[in-house]
């Protein structure tokens, strides 16, 4: 009985100490999970992203642990992809492992999902999804955007596209999910203003769908027929190989054609085996940016092969990407916020934003700004080469291209990064566009409302069929003719005003129009325009005047004519005058009465008929050389009058058109035409003031009749006017702003510069000249320019020679007669010639000493017989 009880304490003891022990164990668990951090992530597994992703986020947990000494668990769940998979995993998190986060989620459809849960049970969902919606972030508070957005990417594209002058492309993306379109905002965005245009959007069904493969080779069929040669691409991995297979099975991979992809085809390049990359020769992507040569990288990379290789053996490239830096980063942040006392729930989003990864992260430092990561910048570009790709360079917003980052210089140029591989390897960069194998003509649109028909003119037949002439008809053909291709064309007359007719190239209705088209910068929302063809400018048309001066008569002679005219004149005068004196009464007399005489003689002279009335032969000699020049010098100056009276002297009525504005004047334009626009706003004109017609002839009547007082053409038309009305008619005032005429061609269409140096081509061979000479030259009469204002005046340079003859016969007449009067008067008195000379010479001694001295002296007697003598 004693050894009883004894058992029975025994048994007793071991139980409770067993229980004591049990109870011991649960506390310590108790307190070990209570210092535990927990975090779940939900990847798919079945995607290399997936992979990536759950690698790198078990890496950080090992790295975080040993870094810090903080015990932080991670507990990973697959949702193979499946919508339903990833709500049961997320559920299973929460209740059964208690996690204070939840990291993963890479599909819009797992995000908003997940996000349900984890809001209720106000656990913080992180996602690595780079486009989460404002919608979703704004309904479900506990949702955290962890990667940040790529959609800067599609100003990447636009600026290749523009270096390349590239003005078209076509966009081809795969509808996987409802995020597959998020993209297209962004990109229409993008190209808003740049000049360049998405001609066609290809949608193709995701690998799942049973009919995605034919639809995809009838996409590429209908795409290669067009003219666009561009493609951007915005698909997964599987249909990216998927679609360059087929393009180089269908000859699209060949010299001409241009492929861009985006980083979600891009940023998994590095998973691709080298035979894969032998289709893909020449195309040209956007990826993600990270520092893959970092120390932490390497170190990270080295360690994430390792670890891939052995979880994940099937995969044939154990080399991390994009995906596995973010999921690195974006746990390590979520861990140093849980790793605060007291920190889960909504403390936890608040503590993310201010968390810093402090030389520990790869993607560099994240910065949290309403609950996302700022979004990125800077895309490397790849090019695919042979058997894999290298990265040429960078895009960064701001500053452009460039082989590093980081610069402070803005450079657009792609060519800067250095040679490019286009696929075909052609030598220089493809022009992004070829003749589309539809063979659809071009429709070109032509105005049948034209005021001047030299420029273009619709003509119809008693049959309803129509013939397009004109000088731009002309031009536009021949046009066609330079073009390196072959180019179908057909026209298509148009009823309507101009501004119509050029929207209508806008809606697509017309590819190009031809015709007086001006180019107006408001045109330019609607279409775009090649290199005028034409004189630019708006120019002032008014009436003319004629008008001769009250001096008209002097005009015939130069100042310097008349005055030597005058002086031959007077000096033939006083030669006669001199030699005749002593043989007429009527020649002597007063000084007054002799200078009367002189001076008549000087100038009525030469109209003297009788030749009796000259007494000397000297004096006979001189008057017939002088009256030989008059007459001579008589009839020029008759001949060069008649012709200034007969040719009118045409004057503006109107010199400028602020006297027009001044005078409330009235004035023209044509009717549908841009110029009403420009008087108005520019000129200023009153809208009461201004008058449309329809055509040239209607411009004539209201000018001459006094209804307008200027009319306003642009620059080709006033050459056309004036041509026809050019003695009524004059261009006045200055030439104002006008772009000229020019062929319109719908936005970003890539034959405007083949069109625009095709005009250039004829323009430099003259054959424009030629063509303008021909078609609107018809109406020939003097150009305005050739009306000068002055008139050519006669100079000495015409008549020195005549001058020179008759001054010098009057100058040998005068010596003659002075030698025979002195020989005369000194053999009278019987001096010697000796005698003579000295008394010349005093003489003048005498004159010379007068003059210095400026006095007057009284002469003597020698003196005085000497001048009488004279």
């Amino acid at each position: 009985m004693r050894n009883k009880p004894t058992y029975f304490h025994v048994s007793f003891l071991i139980i409770f100490l067993f229980l004591f022990h049990l109870n011991n164990k649960s506390n310590n668990a108790s307190a070990s999970e209570t210092d535990t951090l927990v975090i779940g992530a939900i990847t798919d597994t079945t995607s290399r992203a997936g992979k990536e992703a759950r690698v790198a986020m078990e890496i950080m947990v090992d790295d975080f642990n040993a870094r810090t000494g903080k015990n932080l668990t991670l507990y990973a769940r697959n949702s193979r992809g499946n919508t339903v998979q990833a709500i049961h995993e997320a559920t299973y998190l929460i209740n059964t492992h208690k996690v204070e986060a939840i990291l993963g989620l890479q599909t819009l459809e797992e995000v908003v999902s997940v996000a349900e849960v984890g809001s209720e049970a106000q656990v913080p969902t992180f996602s690595l999804f780079d486009s989460v919606p404002e919608w979703a972030l704004d309904r479900w508070p506990f949702l955290v955007q962890a990667s940040p957005s790529q959609f800067a990417q599609m100003k990447a594209v636009v600026a290749i596209l523009k270096s390349c002058e590239w003005h078209r492309f076509t966009f081809i993306y795969e509808d996987i999910n409802s995020a597959s379109t998020q993209v297209i905002p962004h990109l229409i965005e993008a190209i808003k203003e740049s000049g360049v245009e998405m001609s066609t959007i290809v949608k193709l069904s995701s690998l799942s769908s049973s009919s995605s493969s034919s639809l995809l080779l009838e996409e590429l069929e209908r795409i290669k027929t067009e003219q666009c040669r561009v493609f951007l691409v915005h698909a997964t991995l599987e249909m990216g190989i998927r679609l360059f297979q087929n393009a180089k099975n269908m000859g699209m991979m060949e010299r001409g054609y241009v492929w861009i992809t985006t980083t979600l085809f891009t940023d998994l390049l590095h998973t691709v085996n080298s035979s894969t990359f032998s289709m893909m020769e020449g195309i040209v992507g956007l990826g993600s940016f990270f520092l893959d040569t970092s120390l932490q990288f390497q170190d990270f990379s080295t360690k994430f092969q390792k670890k891939f290789k052995i979880e994940q053996p099937e995969e044939d490239n154990n080399m991390p990407g994009i995906f596995a830096a973010q999921a690195y980063d974006a746990t390590w942040i979520v861990a140093l916020a849980l790793s605060e006392k007291n920190t889960s729930g909504q403390k936890l989003l608040e503590r993310v934003p201010s968390m810093s990864l402090n030389g520990n992260g790869i993607t560099g430092e994240v910065q949290f700004v309403d609950r996302k990561p700022a979004a990125s910048h800077i895309f490397p570009i790849i090019n695919v080469i042979g058997k894999y790709y290298r990265e040429l360079g960078f895009w960064s917003e701001g500053h452009g291209f460039s082989e590093v980052i980081n610069r402070t210089t803005n450079n657009t140029s792609l060519q800067s990064l250095g040679y490019i591989f286009w696929p075909g390897r052609p030598l220089h960069t493809p022009r992004g566009w070829d003749i589309s194998t539809n063979v659809n003509p071009l429709r070109v649109g032509v105005p049948t409302m034209a005021m001047f028909k030299k420029f273009v003119e619709v003509i119809y037949d008693s049959d309803g069929n129509f013939t397009c002439t004109g000088y731009s008809v002309e031009l536009f053909k021949e046009m066609v003719k330079q073009l390196p291709y072959y180019l179908p064309y057909e026209f298509i007359p148009f009823n309507g005003t101009y501004d119509q007719l050029v929207e209508k190239v806008y809606l697509k209705i017309f590819d190009a129009v031809v015709g007086d088209v001006s180019v107006v910068s408001r045109r330019y929302q609607y279409a775009e325009f090649t290199h005028p063809y034409t004189e630019t400018g708006l120019v002032m048309v008014v009436p003319v005047a004629s008008q001769h001066g009250q001096w008209l008569f002097v005009k015939p002679f130069t100042l310097g004519m008349w005055a030597l005219t005058v002086m031959i004149h007077i000096y033939n005068g006083f030669v006669v005058w001199l030699i005749e004196r002593k043989h007429s009464p009527e020649l002597e007399g007063s000084a007054l009465h002799q200078t009367g005489i002189l001076l008549c003689l000087a100038f009525t002279r030469m109209f003297l008929a009788n030749g009796d009335e000259l007494h000397s032969n000297l004096t006979r000699i001189t008057t017939v050389v002088w009256l030989f020049a008059a007459i001579i010098i008589g009839q020029c100056y008759t001949a060069s009058l008649t012709s200034m009276l007969t040719v009118r002297r045409l004057i503006p009525k109107v010199a400028d058109f602020e006297t027009l504005k001044n005078t409330n004047a009235i004035v023209g334009y044509g009717r549908g035409a841009h110029v009403v626009r420009y008087l108005e706003d520019v000129l200023h004109f009153k809208p009461s003031n201004i008058r449309s017609f329809k055509s040239p002839e209607e411009y004539a009547r209201a000018l001459r009749s006094g209804e307008i007082a200027a009319v306003f053409l642009e620059a080709p038309f006033t050459k056309l006017f004036l041509s026809k009305y050019c003695k009524s008619f004059m261009a006045a005032g200055p030439t104002f702003g006008d772009g000229g005429f020019a062929f319109v061609l719908q936005k970003g269409s890539p034959m405007l510069a083949d069109f625009t140096k095709a005009l250039l081509n004829i323009s430099e061979s003259g054959t424009l000249r030629h063509m303008e000479q021909r078609m609107i030259g018809s109406e020939h009469c003097v150009d305005l320019e050739s009306i000068h204002d002055d008139y050519e005046s006669l100079g000495l340079h015409s008549f020195w020679s005549l001058f020179l003859f008759t001054g010098a016969t009057s100058t040998v007449a005068l010596a003659i007669y002075v030698i025979i009067s002195l020989r005369n008067h000194y053999w009278i008195e019987g001096r010697s010639l000796v005698t003579i000379i000295s008394d010349v010479r005093k003489y003048f001694l005498y004159r010379r000493k007068r003059f210095s001295r400026k006095v007057s002296n009284v002469e003597s007697p020698k003196s005085s017989s000497v001048l009488e003598m004279s």
